[in-house]
């Protein structure tokens, strides 16, 4: 057997509980008395009630492992104390952005941090190593042809070893 993958009806054909109705050329072909009260009743059950969709808080402690809901449980405290204030949809934006701006923020701090204090130097052989190009020179510019700073070979991959201030004599 192909493998198919999971499916949302549980392996079972699913079937579209319109029957014939959810076919518009059927409709149009002409119904029946009995056809249109079925079909006027089925459109009258898709509409929502005032209170729904309701939020069934056993249902996600069966969805949501304990671990995901344990360091959830401080936004969900905080959003669910805005609901007064913002209503129900802005509140539930809020719990979705709010997450993701701190990540965000955290991994800029995180970022300026290694950049700073872990800079590749002559000490240690890990850390970041920034490197620049040469500046372009051509035929025509004031400063050309534009001569390096690097002049002895010992400037050359330098890492900084020339303006240290440790074992200096």
């Amino acid at each position: 057997m192909g493998g198919q993958g999971p499916t949302n009806t549980g392996g079972v054909k699913p079937i579209p509980i319109e029957g014939l109705l959810g076919n518009e050329r059927h409709r149009l072909r002409g119904m029946s008395k009995v056809e249109r009260t079925w079909r006027a009743q089925w459109l009258k059950d898709q509409e929502l009630a005032a209170d729904e969709p309701k939020q069934i808080m056993e249902l996600r402690k069966e969805l949501i492992n304990p671990i995901r809901r344990f360091y959830q449980k401080p936004l969900d405290v905080v959003c669910d104390g805005l609901v007064p204030y913002v209503g129900d949809f802005k509140a539930a934006v809020l719990r979705r952005l709010i997450p993701k701006i701190l990540m965000s923020v955290a991994l800029v701090y995180v970022g300026a941090y290694y950049f700073k204090y872990n800079k590749n130097d002559w000490t240690r052989n890990s850390g970041w190593t920034i490197q620049t190009s040469h500046q372009r020179s051509v035929p025509g510019d004031f400063d050309y042809p534009r001569v390096s700073e690097k002049v002895q070979p010992q400037d050359y991959f330098d890492r900084d070893f020339k303006t240290r201030n440790v074992f200096r004599n």
